[in-house]
């Protein structure tokens, strides 16, 4: 059973800095996609950043784009997002998402939420102004 299990949110003034951590128990990654995505309240769910494993390249929503970075640590089998700058604009619920299949080198990763089949519960972040 893979189980994602995300850690490290919390509160911040605005301009501050979290580091979101994802430990996937069940899984070990290979060359598949994987991502953080949001969801503030009355808004739908959307992809902050996308990792594809195999490579390591990276997909940022423009919001996220220059503040956050997504990355990965294959020997502790866990998703990171560094989120600095941090805006009020950023709160919400924040999840890890995996893809399990496995994708050619050149694969694009989607940042549909459909696309991802295990979800963590998530960890909220609050930003204050």
């Amino acid at each position: 059973q893979v189980q994602p299990v995300e850690s490290g949110g919390g509160s911040v003034q605005a301009g501050g800095s979290l580091r979101l951590s994802c430990a996937a128990s069940g899984f070990t990654y290979s060359s598949n996609c994987m991502g953080w995505f949001r969801q503030a309240p009355g808004k739908e769910r959307e992809a902050v950043a996308i990792i594809f494993t195999r490579n390591n390249r990276p997909t940022y929503a423009d919001s996220a784009k220059g503040r956050f970075t997504i990355s990965q640590d294959n020997a502790k089998n866990t998703l990171y997002l560094q989120m600095n700058s941090l805006k009020p604009e950023d709160t919400a619920m924040y999840y890890c998402a995996i893809d399990p299949r496995v994708f050619n080198y050149d694969a694009h990763c989607s940042s549909a939420s459909s696309e991802y089949r295990y979800w963590g519960q998530g960890t909220q972040v609050t930003v204050s102004s």
